[in-house]
C-alpha cells in the first residue's frame, strides 16, 4: 500500500553534487535498506532496514525548500530506494518543489519501479553482470532476472536512462565484459558506463584490496561510454 513521503527512511544526504545526475547540480537522498548484499558494496551502513541515526523526511524537505533556485535536481540513491513504498510520494513532493527527479537503482523490484516511473525524469540503473551470474555478486538467487526485467521496463518507458556496470573481480575479463556489452546493445541500451571496482572498505573482506582499471571496450554501439 502506498505511503506518504514522511515514511521514507533516510540514511544520509549529500547537499550538492555535479556527478550523480548528468548535467545538473543535484542533492542526493540516501534511502535506507537494501535486499541484496553485493560483495563490493561500499555503503554497508545503508543495508539494514533502519538507520542508527535516521534523517526525518521533514528535515530533508526543509533543506530542499531552501535550495530552490540553487539546485536543479534531487537524486534518490541508497541502499535501494525502491525497497520503500514511500518513494513515489517523496518523488512527487520533490517535483512539486520544482526539482528534476533522479533515481539510482539496482532494479530488484520491477513492479515498485514501475510505480515510481511517473514521478521520474532520469534513472541510473546498475546492471552488475549477465543475469545468470548475479547470485555470485548479490548472494540472492533470481536477482539477475529482476534486474534485467527492470532494464526492459525502463527501456520500454523511454525514460532518460544510464546503465552502469561495476565489474566484480572474477567477472571482469575482456571477453565477459564484451558479451555483457553486446547483450545490453541487443536490449536497446545506448547510454552505458563501465565503472572501476574499488575493493577497499567493501562488504566482502575476502575481495582483494586493489583498484584495477576496467579493460577497454569498443564504444562503437553506444552513444557514449
Amino acid at each position: 500500500m502506498p505511503r506518504v513521503a514522511a515514511a521514507l527512511r533516510v540514511g544520509g544526504l549529500t547537499p550538492m553534487t555535479s556527478l550523480d545526475y548528468p548535467g545538473e547540480l543535484a542533492a542526493v537522498v540516501f534511502c535506507q535498506g537494501c535486499p541484496w548484499r553485493c560483495r563490493y558494496c561500499h555503503n554497508g551502513h545503508l543495508l539494514p532496514t533502519h538507520a542508527a541515526d535516521p534523517i526525518p523526511w521533514a528535515e530533508v524537505r526543509r533543506f530542499l525548500e531552501r535550495r530552490r533556485g540553487l539546485l536543479d535536481a534531487v537524486v534518490f540513491s541508497g541502499g535501494e530506494p525502491t525497497l520503500q513504498a514511500a518513494l513515489p510520494a517523496a518523488l512527487a513532493e520533490v517535483r512539486a518543489l520544482g526539482f528534476k527527479t533522479g533515481l539510482h537503482t539496482a532494479g530488484p523490484y520491477p513492479l515498485r519501479l514501475a510505480r515510481a516511473l511517473p514521478h521520474l525524469d532520469w534513472v541510473g540503473l546498475d546492471i552488475k553482470a549477465l543475469a545468470e551470474d548475479y547470485a555470485r555478486i548479490t548472494g540472492i538467487p533470481g536477482s539477475g532476472e529482476r534486474a534485467w526485467a527492470s532494464l526492459r521496463l525502463l527501456l520500454a518507458a523511454r525514460i532518460k536512462l544510464e546503465v552502469r556496470t561495476t565489474p566484480l573481480p572474477g567477472l571482469d575479463g575482456p571477453e565477459y565484459l564484451e558479451r555483457l556489452a553486446q547483450r545490453l546493445v541487443g536490449a536497446g541500451v545506448r547510454d552505458y558506463a563501465l565503472q572501476t571496482c574499488r575493493t577497499w572498505a567493501c562488504l566482502d573482506p575476502d575481495l582483494h584490496r586493489q583498484t584495477a582499471a576496467p579493460p577497454a571496450l569498443n564504444p562503437g554501439p553506444f552513444d557514449h561510454f
